[in-house]
């Protein structure tokens, strides 16, 4: 187990698996108002965001105070981390 965590009816969350592979994404609901109110049907939105994808820069760049040639810097650093990691990913994939 990576992440395990309880929401209310609405929630969000970020993580960083530091291990290659495949990840299951597992969800279940403990509520039995959404059986009676919905018909026993829940309805999930996931919004699965990976990689330097995830970054808001214009946020790291007010919070670290950074000039824009340092963001883009930091940018290209998280692209190439990003192209690191997909290649283990695929090594490990492919039994390498």
């Amino acid at each position: 187990v990576v992440l395990s965590r309880q929401y209310g009816s609405e929630g969000r969350f970020t993580f960083t698996s530091h291990t290659p592979g495949e990840h299951q994404i597992c969800l279940h609901s403990n509520s039995t108002r959404m059986a009676l109110f919905a018909g026993g049907k829940l309805r999930v939105h996931l919004d699965i965001q990976v990689g330097e994808h995830t970054n808001n820069y214009p946020e790291i760049a007010a919070k670290d105070k950074l000039t824009e040639l340092q963001l883009r810097a930091r940018q290209l650093l998280d692209q190439v981390e990003q192209i690191q990691k997909e290649q283990n990913y695929q090594r490990v994939r492919r039994g390498l």
